[in-house]
């Protein structure tokens, strides 16, 4: 990884309880294939991260509020995990909207472990083969997917991975995704 990602534009949507290792790794990966990567969240200042769901991590910058941004101003986007996270994400209705956006038009989406709970409330799942984290499956599939069992699953531009185990082919297959640019078969308008 140098520059595949080089001028793209990367957001990573996240609150409070979003697992620390599984922001981290993706956003460095990102950025050392050379995007520009942005924090968006639900409110401004600070975000939470945490450890296991459990212990208390950093506090983390939030670049803009994802009310104040568009789905236009970027070309990829990361949905980490942790538990809370993507749960305060989906009560969101400017956070369900953005990642409607970018699945309908279909640009590369990279969701780990929890972060497909978001996609499920977008309603963007139906038809589409991916992977998640073992206690949000049923609402993958109540939602309409095909859900395997493995390590990273692409679908049409969707990445997705189980946990933090995951996290280096995770990174490597969402390089690969951005640098590919949006997937007209996936744009669902």
């Amino acid at each position: 990884m140098a520059d595949e990602l080089r001028g793209r534009q990367v957001a990573i949507l996240a609150a409070d309880g979003v697992e620390q290792v599984e922001y981290e790794q993706p956003r460095e990966a990102a950025e050392r294939a050379g995007a520009r990567v942005r924090l968006l969240s639900v409110h401004d200042g600070e975000i939470q991260a945490m450890n296991g769901d459990i212990d208390k991590g950093d506090r983390l910058p939030v670049d803009a509020v994802v009310s104040t941004v568009s789905a236009d101003e970027f070309d990829a986007l990361i949905l980490p995990g942790g538990t809370m996270n993507p749960d305060r994400l989906r009560m969101n209705a400017e956070a369900v909207e953005f990642v409607r956006s970018f699945v309908r038009s279909g640009k590369p989406v990279a969701a780990i472990c929890h972060g497909p709970w978001t996609l499920v409330e977008a309603d963007v799942v139906r038809g589409r083969t991916l992977t998640s984290f073992p206690s949000i499956r049923t609402d993958l599939r109540n939602a309409g997917a095909n859900v395997v069992d493995q390590e990273v699953v692409t679908d049409q531009g969707l990445v997705t991975s189980r946990n933090p185990d995951d996290l280096p082919a995770f990174c490597a297959k969402m390089v690969e995704e951005f640098a590919e640019g949006r997937h007209t078969a996936a744009a669902r308008i």
